[in-house]
């Protein structure tokens, strides 16, 4: 069986692309990364060329999507690490 990947969300830079496949592959969720191979070998940091398409199977998008959600709020901070540097 071939599993069908569908875009879960578009960023700018393979920095922030990881960072998310991180966070998604820590809740069991597949990710591959899709960009321009100029973004490698150049480091392209802006504008189309850093464009990176967050790929995840089709029946796991609406968990990838609540994550992105999470993490674009703001609610995976861990407010407790303040305090430990206090």
């Amino acid at each position: 069986m071939t599993e069908n990947f569908v875009v879960a969300e578009t960023v700018s830079g393979l920095l922030e692309a990881e960072i998310i496949r991180g966070m998604l592959e820590a809740q069991k969720i597949e990710v591959v990364l899709s960009h321009e191979a100029a973004t490698t070998i150049y480091g392209f940091g802006v504008g189309r060329l850093a464009r990176v398409e967050i790929l995840v199977p089709e029946e796991m998008l609406g968990e990838a999507q609540l994550c992105l959600d999470d993490y674009r709020s703001g609610r995976l901070v861990d407010e407790t690490e303040d305090e430990d540097q206090g």
